[in-house]
């Protein structure tokens, strides 16, 4: 078994959608990036390459392979996990952390987790995902962006 540890941080943008865990979140603000940004997926790609000793994501998804250019994430992690699931089969548990003081994203958890699940092509209960918010400190408290971690065990 191994384990990984993924962190993104993205600042906000005022013309791109939101992208959380493969899912649409309506909001008045996106995150900036080259890919669409999407910060939980982000997070779990680098947790699982880096549980595989596979690097990170901009080794595989660089940010200046205009390939990747407003690239829908939940491809990037298919992708990554596509390469990974040949070496280390199994993900036993992935267990995120999103930190944003908005929006709210309890209405959409269940949502990212379908949307993870099918793209790992685990069950949902091997994921859980959290939010927090950073009680108005930093970055992040001052709604200046959003920020994932994640732990992923693999097999």
């Amino acid at each position: 078994m191994k384990i990984g540890l993924g962190y993104d941080v993205h600042p906000f943008t005022a013309d791109r959608p939101l992208f959380l865990g493969g899912v649409r979140i309506p909001y008045e603000k996106g995150l900036a990036g080259h890919s669409d940004a999407d910060v939980l997926v982000h997070a779990i790609c680098d947790a699982l390459l880096g549980a595989a000793g596979m690097g990170d994501i901009g080794e595989h998804f660089p940010d200046d392979d205009p390939r990747y250019k407003d690239a829908f994430s939940i491809d990037l992690l298919r992708e990554a996990w596509r390469r990974i699931r040949r070496y280390h089969p199994t993900v036993i548990n992935i267990d995120a952390t999103v930190f944003a003081e908005a929006p709210k994203l309890g209405p959409y958890k269940q949502a990212m987790l379908n949307s993870l699940a099918e793209a790992l092509t685990v069950s949902t209960d091997r994921i859980n995902i959290k939010a927090t918010t950073s009680e108005g400190l930093g970055f992040i408290g001052e709604g200046l962006g959003i920020a994932a971690m994640c732990v992923v065990l693999i097999d």
